[in-house]
């Protein structure tokens, strides 16, 4: 792996370290640390004698800030070290946009006081937004690193119509999954169970928070998408012969984490959603996320053209720009 996809990776990997501190930052209820301030922080650029709250935001806050800046770097090593054309070039200017529109998603949160205790149906919109813009990123993250690793002409979709529909399908699957994920969570911060059958009472009372009867939806959601993706995901054929010789191909990396993530939802509905297991159920969502853009980049390579760089020269083309 040449220095800059090492490189990549390593700004995928902070940017699931922010997004989990993130999800903390909700859990705990300390998304109104700062007040009512972006990008300041209580009116301050570093507060004084802060609350326990306070330093959980403005930590979440600096690490967003290191994240947009390694995004920057990269963005620029891109386009300096990779000829016009690389895709490479156009998953990290996705990045970019997406992490700007995350940042301004945010700072709405703060701004419009959806945090802490706030139970509008207007948080949980921002949230679903969120939560879709956070993939967005992931994903765009994901192809920088994955065409800077080997170098590929990016997908191409033509005579592809069955394969692309089921990585589609995948795609949907898990983003309206985590959408859900995302208001049921919310509900968690907001109406903590003090048992199973409080819980369940709680999911279906007429009288109950609408946050608390949407959050019936996520596990049935979760439990279709999750057999779709251990049923259907090995079953995509991979013309990469590189990814045919792996012990774990991309397929089955899916399937593996769908039936992880699985087996941690019935868990985190089990001991009632604790902030380390709404963590650790978060990161694999993320985790499965990242497999199925890698399924697809691997199941939609372009194949070489005639109109393309021949392999060899363009190998020899990268080498030579390449840090």
């Amino acid at each position: 792996m040449n220095r800059l996809a090492r490189f990549a990776w390593i700004v995928v990997a902070w940017n699931l370290v922010v997004i989990g501190w993130g999800a903390y930052v909700r859990a705990s209820g300390s998304g109104a640390g700062c007040g009512q301030h972006w990008p300041l922080c209580n009116g301050e650029v570093v507060p004084r004698a802060p609350a326990v709250a306070t330093i959980v935001e403005l930590t979440h806050r600096l690490t967003s800030g290191l994240a947009l800046l390694s995004l920057v770097a990269l963005v620029v090593l891109v386009w300096r070290h990779r000829p016009a054309g690389h895709p490479a070039r156009r998953a990290a200017g996705w990045s970019m946009l997406f992490m700007l529109t995350e940042a301004g998603v945010g700072a709405g949160l703060v701004l419009f006081q959806y945090v802490a205790d706030n139970a509008s149906m207007a948080r949980a919109l921002f949230m679903a937004v969120h939560l879709a813009n956070t993939f967005l990123l992931l994903a765009s993250l994901t192809l920088t690193a994955r065409w800077l690793e080997d170098g590929r002409a990016g997908v191409a979709l033509a005579g592809r119509g069955g394969r692309t529909a089921m990585v589609g399908l995948f795609a949907l699957g898990v983003l309206v999954v985590g959408i859900s994920g995302a208001v049921a969570a919310l509900g968690d911060t907001l109406f903590p169970a003090s048992s199973l059958g409080h819980a369940l009472s709680q999911d279906l009372s007429p009288t109950s928070h609408l946050l608390l009867r949407l959050r019936v939806i996520h596990p049935a959601l979760a439990v279709v998408v999750a057999c779709l993706l251990i049923v259907g995901a090995p079953r995509i054929a991979i013309d990469d012969p590189t990814e045919i010789r792996r012990r774990l191909g991309p397929g089955q990396r899916v399937a593996l984490l769908a039936a992880i993530q699985a087996g941690l939802g019935f868990l985190n509905v089990l001991l009632l959603a604790p902030i380390w297991l709404q963590l650790v159920h978060l990161l694999v969502a993320d985790l499965l996320w990242i497999a199925i853009v890698l399924l697809g980049a691997s199941v939609l390579a372009a194949r070489a053209s005639a109109a393309a760089v021949p392999a060899p020269a363009y190998q020899a083309r990268v080498s030579a720009v390449g840090p």
